[in-house]
């Protein structure tokens, strides 16, 4: 699996002109540091990981190395959005993101995407998908927030409530889930055999992963209207029971598109 894309203080002064020009001052503040309307909570300030602001210089460099793999039409926006931001661990975290949406982008030349990356609605969508980002721990989830935000570019057309409330159900999400949502994508290999359960087949699948973990997982997963079932422990056909993406409900499909389209390029970079 790709490691996380670190800070190359090396980019070009090209880059670092760029990045200036986009973006003007970048002043890094205290803990309480923000991104226009953002302020850190004591909450915010616990959370582990969290390293000094960086200098002046420093700061500018990040903001650079983050947006300098960027192509030009998407770069201004996207600089705008990150100034102000200065802790290396977020930004570190922000870089990988962009940097896989960089790659997924880069040949793009829709006029209609490049427009749609100048509106209020994109710099809206892309800092609250990055604030996200830059506490998320799991590079996975990151993966999938790439895939969002690629795909929001290459295709804006969907109503931005619906884009919220993906981006909402991202956040909420554990690595158990996508790990779920992955297996009860797969095409089932046996279908024969007498009655079964989606209990049953969860478990096949999730090796390792006791029943109530399973149950619980599943349970969240219906609460956020990913999945839906009259119950995992029911006995059913054994077809029904190996079909698991059909309980996968109509949002829960649109969602895991982006879930499918960050593992293939995990397989492609592989």
């Amino acid at each position: 699996m790709p490691t996380n894309v670190g800070i190359d203080r090396t980019r070009s002064a090209t880059a670092f002109e760029f990045v200036r020009s986009h973006t003007g001052p970048i002043i890094p503040e205290p803990l309480g540091c923000r991104f226009e309307g953002f302020s850190m909570t004591p909450e915010d300030e616990s959370k582990d990981e969290f390293l000094k602001p960086s200098t002046h210089l420093e700061t500018t460099y990040d903001v650079a190395s983050a947006v300098s793999s960027i192509v030009p039409w998407l770069g201004g926006p996207v600089s705008s959005v990150l100034s102000g931001m200065s802790m290396s661990l977020k930004m570190e975290r922000i870089g990988q993101v962009l940097a896989d949406v960089d790659s997924r982008v880069r040949d793009l030349e829709s006029q209609m995407s490049k427009d749609y990356v100048e509106t209020d609605e994109f710099q809206e969508l892309l800092e609250r998908a990055l604030k996200q980002v830059a506490f998320e721990r799991s590079d996975e989830k990151r993966k999938v927030y790439a895939a969002f935000l690629a795909s929001d570019i290459e295709s804006p057309g969907d109503p931005y409530d619906e884009k919220i409330r993906i981006l909402r159900t991202l956040e909420e999400l554990q690595a158990d889930h996508i790990r779920m949502l992955k297996v009860m994508m797969q095409e089932p290999n046996d279908i024969s055999g007498g009655i079964g359960s989606i209990g049953r087949t969860l478990q096949r699948r999730l090796s390792g992963m006791n029943s109530d973990r399973i149950a619980d997982l599943f349970s969240q997963l219906s609460d956020m209207k990913l999945v839906q079932a009259a119950g995992i422990n029911i006995m059913i056909t054994p077809r029904s029971a190996e079909q698991l993406y059909n309980y996968i409900t109509p949002y829960g499909k649109r969602f895991t598109t982006y879930i499918a389209e960050a593992a293939e390029t995990d397989q492609s970079a592989a």
